[in-house]
């Protein structure tokens, strides 16, 4: 069981900065970091470099696997690709589960991907608010279960807050900044609870 995790929203998508780029991309759902989140993400890096951790989690969406990309080249890190990470499937911003890169493909363009890792359960199209902080919520605790060094995860701004919540019920959690970055640690009381 892990006693120390860290959470950080992607950097800052094309889409963001170029709001006409959906209307030609092949996965107008999927966007990969703009060139101003491509230095978030190698600063972020910068930022992790002195700290210990072992274990690197993102989402399979683009923009979380690029920014997740930076920092395993930084701490020699595999990215473990986990499904539970992934973004709100919510039908204001999909008509359908959108489609993104498949582990394989991302592993071509991120030769760290780890393509044996399997991660939780696809999420299911639509999902409301609550089923995707539940989802993200389970995802935490797995992970803080499953791991023994401390760990990195990278995902979305309603995932972030969730997993949040989920460490530490007190936090009122927003959804976070472009690649922001928050730390949980395993307090010493019986309870166990990261805060």
């Amino acid at each position: 069981m892990t006693d120390t995790i860290w959470l950080t929203r992607h950097g800052n998508r094309q889409d963001f900065v170029d709001p006409d780029w959906a209307e030609t991309a092949a996965r107008p759902h999927d966007p990969g970091l703009s060139s101003d989140g491509k230095e978030q993400a190698r600063k972020l890096a910068g930022r992790l470099r002195k700290e210990r951790i072992e274990h690197l989690f993102a989402s399979p969406f683009l923009r979380a696997v690029q920014t997740a990309h930076f920092v395993a080249e930084a701490l020699d890190l595999p990215i473990n690709l986990e499904t539970g990470l992934a973004e709100w499937m919510n039908v204001e911003w999909f008509s359908a589960s959108p489609e993104r890169l498949s582990t394989r493909q991302l592993a071509e363009r991120f030769p760290r991907v780890d393509r044996s890792y399997e991660g939780g359960a696809e999420p299911s199209f639509p999902e409301t608010r609550q089923e995707t902080l539940r989802r993200a919520g389970r995802t935490a605790r797995r992970l803080a279960d499953a791991c023994d060094g401390p760990l990195l995860i990278v995902a979305h701004g309603i995932t972030i807050s969730a997993l949040a919540a989920e460490l530490d019920p007190d936090v009122n959690a927003p959804e976070g900044a472009l690649c922001s970055l928050h730390r949980f640690r395993r307090n010493d009381d019986d309870d166990g609870r990261l805060n």
